[in-house]
């Protein structure tokens, strides 16, 4: 599938991870074509997320800019845990500024959707929308794929960077693991303008408490707005039609209801609430790779938004197997390479994921005992070093 010298990279999922990996290819001299299932016009899931410094120092380990690339977000270098008595029980850092000035930073998926979209156009690198992938062929001198519409493409590499969801792990793992729900939904939203109710907010700090009913959190961006998310825990996933935007809403202001939180005041400051959508991860896939297809981002490891570390895994994949590919001429031997350095990492930062999420689902008893040890256990465990040093300090 060569052409002149160049190798041609399929790309199944023009997401995040998909586009930072067609980006790092193309630095390592690979002909990338990325192939996003949804149509161009399509919502952009997901009101926004953080991209901690390590994510960061991927984008520049492939020379990218972070600082234009996530020009639209605003750096949250630090988090305050309170309860839903208003009661501060810890702050942490949560990265930066780092020596480059880099520090941890929240954006709307949106704009950084676009930003790296932008990128991949300015280096020539083509997105088709509505090219769900269904089906590969892999053969000794190459791998077709086969999308939902019946066309086909050929190249050298097939990355599966398609999603929770993903069709290219399932074909990879035929009956193997699907998502996993961790019994929280989401919600979130941005209002129009500035809250009295959330007035005294310290600008780059992201505030997340345990309310008596929900976990919620919020920060203020630059201009005055609050950007927030809820978690309220459910037993059962949410199935699409069961609310409707004013049911949802008002399920919303009834959980908070109780909480010496501005939450109540936030959401009615919030012309559209986003939301519900279910809370999953993935476990462990026992298949990433086979001669000439691999998987990257949440197709290969999907984690809960508990971890902060989504967008900055996905980055860090792609910038490691850009560089397995650009150190290593032979394809299987790179791919073994990328696997071997990525594996271990980010299964254990999805189950960290999960169990910060487990907090967020603690019962009366269980809230009572975590409010009383939560300080405690951060002094003494904040005494000995920053606990997430091992996330937040990797480099590719």
């Amino acid at each position: 599938m060569t052409i002149a010298g160049t190798k041609i990279v399929l790309i199944a999922g023009g997401g995040i991870a998909g586009t930072v990996a067609a980006l790092a290819l193309h630095r390592a001299g690979w002909q990338p074509r990325i192939f996003e299932a949804r149509p161009a016009s399509a919502d952009l899931r997901g009101a926004f997320l953080t991209v901690a410094v390590n994510g960061l120092a991927a984008l520049r380990a492939i020379d990218l800019d972070p600082a234009r690339l996530l020009a639209a977000g605003y750096p949250t270098p630090t988090l305050t845990m309170s309860n839903g008595a208003g009661r501060t029980l810890a702050v942490l850092p949560l990265g930066g500024p780092t020596a480059d000035g880099t520090t941890t930073t929240t954006i709307r998926r949106a704009d950084l959707y676009q930003a790296l979209r932008g990128e991949a156009a300015s280096r020539g690198i083509p997105i088709e929308y509505g090219r769900a992938l269904h089906d590969l062929d892999e053969r000794p001198d190459g791998v077709t794929v086969t999308f939902a519409d019946g066309s086909t493409a050929g190249g050298d590499l097939l990355v599966g960077a398609d999603g929770l969801h993903s069709r290219t792990r399932h074909v990879l793992n035929p009956g193997g693991p699907a998502p996993t729900y961790l019994g929280l939904l989401n919600a979130g939203g941005f209002t129009t303008g500035p809250v009295a109710a959330a007035a005294g907010a310290t600008p780059g700090m992201v505030y997340m408490a345990f309310g008596r009913r929900a976990f919620f959190g919020w920060s203020t961006a630059p201009d005055g707005t609050v950007w927030w998310f809820a978690n309220p825990p459910r037993r059962r996933p949410v199935v699409p039609g069961e609310f409707t935007p004013e049911s949802w809403r008002a399920h919303l202001l009834e959980l908070f209801a109780a909480d010496a939180l501005p939450a109540a005041d936030i959401i009615r400051a919030t012309p559209a609430v986003l939301g519900p959508w279910n809370t999953d991860d993935l476990p462990r896939v026992p298949t990433w790779r086979t001669a000439r297809t691999v998987l990257l981002g949440d197709a290969a490891h999907a984690m809960s938004p508990s971890s902060g570390q989504g967008a900055s895994m996905a980055m860090e994949d792609a910038a490691t197997l850009g560089r397995c590919l650009a150190e290593e001429p032979d394809l299987a031997t790179a791919l073994g390479r990328y696997e071997r350095r990525r594996r271990a990492r980010v299964e254990k930062v999805v189950a960290q994921g999960r169990r910060n999420g487990s907090g967020k689902t603690a019962g009366p008893l269980g809230a009572a005992l975590r409010d009383a040890m939560f300080p405690l256990i951060m002094k003494l465990v904040y005494g000995k070093g920053n606990p997430q040093a091992w996330i937040l300090d990797h480099r590719v």
